[in-house]
């Protein structure tokens, strides 16, 4: 099956996108510019793109980001430092996002008559991002075959939902992922912070995953605290 993949340049998804080239037949790479922080994640996801020798599609929604106020991840608030499990992690949901994003991809894949859109939303994300969880994703699919009825048929392919960070590491060795060539941290400084909730996130998952980590941290063991202090 033809599919798309949403892939912001983050370990989740390029390791999604080098599983859906080696299970499906991969149709191409879509990204989003909503006013984040930096770019560095989109960058990686064109460096995936261009490994795995397809397009990469970088769409603009910098006038919608800017509407969607008061998260870290797109406002002049600092980024906090910390396990995802914390409730000060709250401030880098950026409302509605996975939505709106998915919205465009099925679009897209409508019009170039693909069959499926791949999301990397796994079990981690589900306690602090509500459209991350299954309950949204079997709904959003509801929404799409009654938009598209007669159409098309596309279908939301999110392999991880159920899964853990850990295991996407586990599958990301077996394909062979270049790890230290994707991007997590929100800060996006010259290398990872090694304390905001994504990178914390990301070197638990090495960890429990028994995975060496390639990445580069400014501070690689913080997330030993972060973990024991949730």
């Amino acid at each position: 099956m033809r599919t798309l993949v949403i892939c912001s340049g983050g370990l989740d998804s390029v390791t999604l996108a080098h599983k859906t080239a080696d299970e499906r037949a991969l149709g191409g790479l879509l990204s989003f510019d909503y006013g984040q922080r930096h770019v560095k994640e989109l960058e990686s996801a064109a460096a995936c793109a261009r490994r795995l020798g397809v397009a990469h599609r970088v769409v603009d929604l910098r006038s919608v980001g800017a509407a969607l106020s008061g998260s870290a991840l797109t406002d002049a608030v600092e980024v906090p430092d910390g396990h995802y499990a914390e409730e000060t992690m709250r401030i880098t949901v950026v409302p509605n996002r996975n939505a709106i994003m998915l919205a465009v991809g099925f679009g897209m894949a409508a019009a170039e008559k693909a069959g499926a859109v791949a999301a990397a939303v796994h079990g981690g994300d589900h306690f602090i991002y509500p459209d991350c969880r299954p309950g949204f994703v079997a709904a959003f699919q509801a929404m799409q075959d009654a938009a598209l009825e007669g159409y098309a048929e596309v279908q939301l392919w999110t392999p991880y939902v159920s899964g853990s960070k850990a295991d996407i590491v586990r599958d990301g060795a077996r394909l062979g992922v270049p790890f230290a060539e994707t991007w997590s941290c929100y800060k996006g400084g010259l290398r990872h912070c090694g304390r905001c909730g994504t990178c914390v996130e990301r070197r638990e998952a090495f960890h429990l995953a028994g995975v060496d980590d390639p990445t580069d941290y400014d501070d690689p063991e913080f997330w030993r605290a972060a973990v024991e202090g949730r």
